[in-house]
């Protein structure tokens, strides 16, 4: 899976959306900066556990893999909740099914890796492709600030990282994956950022 050129693309595209003179200094806003900051946790806290998981498996951990599977579920209710006051508990459980989506697409490729499956790897980034442009079309119909390609170039690549890191903890290269781990936490905080930017655009008036 080639991130790094999605990555590129998916930035190019989000940096091609002019913002509204109105809106040029929202990250001067405090409103704005909690939120993006709220942000950045909770889609911090994805990568982490789902990391959990993975450390958890090649160790053959079946305990600590539950607790980091059932964080992971809790983590994407919370990722999901964080759109409701905004567009509804209807729109925050159809949010929740997609990440659900993402989390099954990772786990089968987890689960692939470990078993040396290249065809359930392939199976799974398939799921995980099209789950991304469902997210995207959700999110982008949603708020004319994301762009649905340029959303579903940045969860596709996020997927890459995914992975990556399960390659490189099942061959146990450490120093590679954190690498990985570092390029997987500023791509959370690229995707973080411009929801909270993109939300604070749609809603001036909540900031």
């Amino acid at each position: 899976m080639k991130s790094i050129p999605q990555l590129t693309l998916a930035l190019a595209l989000l940096a091609g959306v002019p913002a509204a003179p109105a809106q040029a200094d929202l990250a001067a806003n405090p409103k704005v900066a909690a939120t993006q900051a709220a942000l950045r946790d909770l889609w911090l806290g994805h990568v982490f556990w789902v990391r959990n998981v993975a450390v958890a498996k090649f160790a053959n951990d079946a305990a600590a893999g539950k607790v980091a599977e059932d964080q992971v579920v809790a983590n994407a209710k919370q990722i999901a909740g964080a759109i409701e006051p905004f567009y509804g508990k209807a729109a925050s459980d159809k949010l929740f099914g997609l990440l659900a989506g993402h989390w099954g697409a990772v786990k089968a490729q987890l689960e692939a890796t470990a078993r040396g499956d290249a065809k359930g790897k392939e199976a799974a980034a398939k799921a995980a492709t099209a789950n991304a442009e469902e997210i995207a079309a959700f999110l982008g119909g949603a708020n004319p600030h994301l762009p649905a390609k340029a959303l579903s170039g940045l969860l596709t690549a996020h997927f890459g990282h995914h992975v990556i890191q399960h390659q490189q903890l099942k061959d146990k290269k450490y120093a590679d994956e954190a690498g990985t781990w570092e390029a997987m936490r500023k791509h959370m905080y690229v995707i973080a950022d411009a929801l909270g930017d993109a939300i604070a655009k749609q809603f001036p008036a909540k900031f």
